[in-house]
């Protein structure tokens, strides 16, 4: 995925706080002392037995995590090349397509919220390139080496927990509960915590299957961004002049700098940032959501 991905504003980024603690075994099996205080947190919160013994039976260490996590690149592009990636000739293209192909079944969740369908579609072309690249790490795995080797390790232990209860609800089996190595899931590309919090069951089975469910898919985008404060008939925002002032509740980004573009944004930029703080990211759902709508 290209964009960058601030989970609850950098947890993702950071450094790591501590130095790694060692394996018991040489077979990347975490300690099973330290898997009791995991159980223990877990069935407090109200994850079941048999989904901890499932879940944790065989666990083991995923090194690649930890190369990800250690290794990620500084955020350096510019915006020029930024927005060529993300907001491509072919993610439009697409986007229009699959617009035209979902639109009833986008509207039946995004007309009430006063939500534009194109909306929802940037946002699902940006995260998971419309449902085609959701991440290959057992979620997990993932989580619990993080957790281990101290990377931002009380903000991924609730990712863990949390991730145990969405298997204790039924929403997902434990080996299709694939994301990122920090934990991003499915095509809305949810940590677990906003998961539990935003993701809607579209098809009213029961389940919030963001991964091969496009109902729940759809309903989970609009869900999130209706609870975070959209305003209906509210744009995102406008490309301006150069030297606009900032107004109605808004301000002026100039993603380039001085001497290039200038929009300027309102309530629903800041919404969209709710999702990812990240100006970039959000200029780029607003572009691309405009340019499918065209």
């Amino acid at each position: 995925m290209i964009t960058r991905r601030l989970l609850c504003a950098g947890a993702a980024l950071a450094p790591l706080t501590a130095s790694a603690p060692a394996f018991a075994q040489g077979d990347g099996r975490f300690p099973a002392a330290w898997l009791q205080g995991i159980r223990q947190e877990a069935l407090r919160a109200g994850v079941d037995k048999g989904t901890l013994d499932a879940a944790l039976a065989d666990i083991r260490e995923v090194p690649r995590v930890m190369e990800q996590a250690r290794n990620q690149p500084e955020f350096n592009m510019t915006w020029e090349r930024y927005q060529g990636l993300v907001v491509s000739e072919e993610r439009i293209k697409r986007g229009r397509a699959l617009l035209a192909e979902n639109r009833a079944a986008i509207e039946r969740f995004a007309g009430p919220a006063g939500l534009p369908p194109q909306v929802a579609v940037a946002l699902w072309g940006i995260e998971s390139n419309y449902g085609t690249r959701l991440g290959d790490f057992e979620v997990v795995e993932a989580l619990a080496t993080l957790v281990h080797n101290n990377f931002r390790a009380k903000f991924f232990r609730e990712q863990l927990i949390a991730a145990l209860k969405i298997l204790s609800q039924g929403h997902i089996g434990l080996h299709a509960m694939k994301g990122s190595w920090a934990g991003a899931m499915g095509q809305c590309q949810f940590i677990p915590t906003s998961f539990l919090a935003y993701a809607a069951d579209g098809d009213g089975d029961g389940r919030k299957d963001i991964w091969t469910n496009k109902l729940d898919v759809f309903a989970s985008i609009v869900n999130y961004l209706r609870r975070v404060g959209w305003r209906p008939g509210v744009r995102w925002g406008n490309e301006v002049s150069s030297g606009a002032q900032a107004g109605g509740g808004g301000r002026i980004v100039r993603p380039a700098g001085a001497g290039g573009p200038a929009y300027q944004t309102t309530e629903n930029f800041k919404v969209i940032l709710r999702w990812n703080q990240s100006d970039f990211f959000a200029l780029a759902v607003g572009l691309l959501s405009d340019r499918i709508a065209a």
